[in-house]
Order: C-alpha cells, then sequence, then structure tokens
C-alpha cells in the first residue's frame, strides 16, 4: 500500500530515501488518479524490494506541487538520490509498461 506523504514528511520519505521513490501527485476529485491508484497498491507490493512508491495529495500540499511543476494530475515523478530523475504524466499507461519503467530506474540505482 503506497504511503501518503505531506510537505513535512517529504524530504525524509522522499529526497532522503536510499531506494528510487515513485511519488504520485493525486486529488481526491481526480477520475484518472483514483483509476490508476489500485495499478500503484500492486506494483507498489510487486516492487517493494526495489522502489517505493508515495502518494501526494496536491490539494493539501500545495507547496509541494509547485516546487516541482505540477500542472496537471495524475503526475508521477520518479526520484532517486534525491533529485527528480523521470516523469510521467497521465493515467494512461498500463501496468507492464510502469513495471518496465520502474525497473529499468531500479537497476540503474
Amino acid at each position: 500500500m503506497p504511503k501518503t506523504v505531506t510537505e513535512q514528511s517529504f524530504a525524509g520519505e522522499v529526497l532522503e530515501s536510499k531506494v528510487p521513490v515513485l511519488v504520485d501527485f493525486w486529488a481526491e476529485w481526480c477520475g484518472p488518479c483514483k483509476a490508476i491508484a489500485p495499478i500503484l497498491e500492486e506494483i507498489s507490493t510487486e516492487m517493494a524490494e526495489k522502489v517505493k512508491i508515495v502518494k501526494l495529495n496536491v490539494d493539501e500540499n500545495p507547496g509541494i506541487a509547485a516546487q516541482y511543476g505540477i500542472r496537471s494530475i495524475p503526475t508521477m515523478i520518479l526520484f532517486k538520490n534525491g533529485a527528480a530523475a523521470d516523469m510521467k504524466i497521465g493515467a494512461g499507461e498500463p501496468k507492464a509498461a510502469l513495471v518496465k519503467w520502474l525497473e529499468g530506474h531500479a537497476e540503474a540505482a
């Protein structure tokens, strides 16, 4: 189950993580965000050793969303070694493609 992060916990959970972290920027009212949530939950369990998946509600944490230029949701940013390494916008990606994308980053870590 992806952990929820806030502006207060973001640095510790994401920027200081030893493993790559996928941050799912979402909002309660966002239909595509809800559509991709179960896929991210599955990946979170399956890839727990390789990558950490967390969720950040953009309505409750506007500072972080603004800092990373989030203009549409869902947006997923993959952080490695404390920096944004890659980004995907939208929920149109099949699970297999997301897993492949994450594995490529996890192996390069």
